[in-house]
């Protein structure tokens, strides 16, 4: 099988990417193997529109949109690889089938790491989160935990009109120099967080091996962001520092024919990918209009 443009990622950035090829009847297929960044998520917030949709729904409606242009299938599969010959690219298929394409969009996403505290996992996306654009108005008025020295700072100075209290849990962890006006810090070692009374308890070691817990509404933390593909390394794509793929302003990577959207990528001004469902989908169309350009003598 062969196509213009091949969309790797079923998320906000290859839907729209998507979305944005049909318009103007380029050949795409999309490749979404089920996988989400923010599949632990009961709603999504922060997206205009959409405040408060939960993301299955969104993913479906934008599916279901998209039977509208002839030109862009979907596969439900995963792409286990791809490599370039002679400016085409192959995509080999998890069913043992190949398609080739003039251009690749990546749109594969992050994967997350959580900080080695018992519990987090199982909270991860509720009562624990990292963004408080997504899940700080939820919490107003309430008593937030922040885990972590380092993002204590920037993440207090953020709650702060939000929560009623803020309590910092180091961890062991020592905090930056120069950091004043700073909520109560806690700097035990985290033993394990559980859901309890509607909330997070936070259990923590004392002195002489007494322990002592306290309660908070929710609970942010920064997560290590890692590849969730293959795709960057087997291209062999210039990386940020963040580990994520550089693009620049065009969506493009390092290598002609590779677009690059969403929380896989930004731009090297950024220290960071701006993590929501707006600004990945946004990169997604930027990364689809790149794309179309580099195929229209196609």
């Amino acid at each position: 099988m062969h196509t213009d443009i091949a969309i790797i990622g079923g998320g906000p950035a290859g839907l729209q990417a998507a979305l944005s090829i049909g318009r103007i009847h380029r050949d795409a297929v999309l490749f979404d193997d089920g996988t989400y960044r923010n599949a632990a998520v009961s709603h999504m917030h922060n997206v205009v529109g959409n405040d408060g949709t939960p993301p299955e729904e969104f993913r479906a409606l934008a599916r279901k949109q998209l039977t509208a242009y002839d030109t862009v299938s979907v596969r439900e599969e995963r792409v286990e690889s791809v490599e370039e010959a002679d400016g085409t690219f192959h995509l080999r298929v998890a069913d043992g089938s190949t398609v080739t394409a003039y251009a690749v969009v990546l749109a594969t996403g992050v994967r997350d790491t959580l900080p080695p505290v018992p519990g987090l996992e199982d909270l991860w996306g509720d009562l624990v989160a990292h963004c408080p654009f997504c899940h700080g108005h939820e919490l107003s008025g309430e008593r937030v935990g922040i885990l972590g020295a380092a993002i204590a700072p920037h993440l207090s100075a953020m709650l702060d009109r939000v929560a009623s209290d803020l309590v910092v849990f180091t961890d062991g962890e020592a905090l930056p120099d120069g950091w004043d006006n700073r909520p109560p810090v806690l700097t035990g070692r985290v033993l394990s967080v559980e859901r309890r009374d509607g909330g997070v308890r936070v259990t923590l070691d004392g002195v002489d091996g007494a322990q002592s817990s306290e309660q908070v509404a929710g609970l942010f933390v920064k997560p290590a962001m890692t590849q969730s593909a293959p795709f960057a390394e087997q291209l062999g794509l210039e990386l940020n520092p963040s580990g994520c793929v550089r693009v620049d302003e065009f969506g493009r990577t390092s290598r002609p024919g590779v677009f690059a959207g969403g929380d896989l990528a930004h731009l090297p001004a950024y220290p960071m990918p701006m993590a929501s469902v707006t600004m990945a989908a946004a990169a997604g169309q930027v990364a689809a209009s790149g794309a179309i350009m580099a195929v229209l003598s196609r």
